[in-house]
């Protein structure tokens, strides 16, 4: 088969979704696809280790994993700037030439929308990769008072990450000998740390009771005056800081909104096979409203789903596995420990979780769930 005719792929994104896809379909078409995998940086940072390098546990470097190592029969993985998506065409313009696509994938995640906060631009916040890298040289001149980590709106990127900011946080302090000078707030648009798992979300705020950790639900930061250094909550309340650890609306990148296929911030897609409103056009990931959490490990599941319906197309043979709504979180309790949450969204008439203790030795399964993703997608 020859370059011409050989079936033409468009993967936006070399996340958790692209990198996921693009690596089953090499799988099991190899060189007969002609397969596209585009993205603006030149490494891929799993979302868990900006805490980890937050908190000093890893440098910035280290977590800066380098899509040059990435090889795959029938991929190839550019580094471009994505300017103009036709999904009707299904033509993907850029910094560095076009192109078009038999199949296109937009797996371009999640972006934050600073000024959708009033006040949020002049603080600080740890969900971006330069904003946790902020927080590192800042962490260590917080020696006394407030402690405010606050969620500007949901959904947003894995729900359980600032429950563990929380938790880290505590630790930290209490690693320098200045907790006991400081106070620590959290405060979530959600009626709970894990909603899905009643029994995941009372171990959380149980852990937040022993350490002192305040906890507000069903509040989000509207607005941030930095001159009072005063964070105003949707209801009013006016909340003071001493340190400021902000977690910004999201919303898709600027160049799915200018493309038309967005909805109030998120892709319409059928959630069990990913598929948008236009011909052979996917999204999966954070910028798809599934239903699901804005986590890779529900991205990864996502893109398995596209992965079996492009394989079916393409070769004629099998049948496409649907998009099952499950998947795996890690939650970093503190002490060294971690917790587990298997979250079902798709099975039952409502989402159910299945909670595993936190304990030392499932530090060792959040390890391997790195190590061996790092290795399948990109070689390290």
């Amino acid at each position: 088969m020859t370059s011409m005719n050989k079936p033409r792929i468009v993967v936006l994104g070399a996340g958790f979704g692209g990198l996921e896809l693009t690596t089953l379909l090499s799988e099991s078409l190899g060189d007969t696809i002609d397969v596209t995998l585009i993205d603006k940086s030149d490494h891929f940072v799993f979302g868990f280790s900006k805490l980890d390098m937050m908190f000093g546990h890893k440098t910035p470097e280290a977590v800066r994993l380098p899509y040059a190592s990435h090889a795959k029969p029938g991929v190839k993985l550019l580094k471009r700037t994505i300017t103009h998506i036709d999904h009707e065409t299904r033509r993907v313009t850029t910094d560095n030439g076009t192109f078009d696509a038999d199949y296109l994938v937009v797996a371009l995640g999640a972006e934050y929308d600073f000024d959708a906060t009033p006040g949020l631009s002049g603080t600080t916040e740890f969900y971006s990769v330069p904003g946790a890298e902020k927080m590192r040289n800042v962490l260590p001149t917080f020696t006394k008072g407030r402690a405010l980590i606050g969620v500007c709106d949901a959904p947003y990127k894995c729900p359980p990450a600032p429950s563990e900011c929380a938790l880290m946080l505590h630790d930290y302090l209490v690693s320098r000998g200045m907790r006991d000078n400081c106070e620590i707030d959290l405060v979530l648009p959600l009626p709970s740390p894990v909603p899905p798992s009643p029994e995941t979300s009372r171990a959380l705020i149980a852990a937040f009771a022993e350490r002192n950790i305040r906890f507000t639900p069903n509040r989000r930061v509207a607005s941030v005056d930095n001159s009072r250094n005063v964070a105003l909550l949707d209801d009013g309340t006016e909340m003071p800081f001493d340190l400021f650890l902000g977690v910004p609306k999201h919303r898709v990148p600027p160049v799915v909104l200018d493309s038309g296929m967005a909805e109030n911030g998120w892709i319409p897609v059928n959630p069990r096979t990913l598929e948008t409103r236009h011909a052979n056009v996917y999204a999966v990931g954070d910028g798809a409203n599934t239903g699901t959490p804005k986590a890779g490990v529900f991205a990864e599941g996502a893109a398995r789903a596209v992965a079996s319906a492009l394989v079916a197309k393409i070769s004629g043979q099998g049948q496409p596995v649907e998009y099952n709504g499950f998947g795996t979180c890690y939650i970093e309790f503190g002490a060294g420990r971690i917790g587990k949450v298997e979250v079902d969204f798709f099975s039952g008439p409502t989402p159910t979780g299945t909670y595993h203790e936190p304990s030392v030795a499932l530090r060792k399964d959040k390890e391997f769930f790195g190590s061996s993703r790092r290795a399948r997608w990109l070689g390290l």
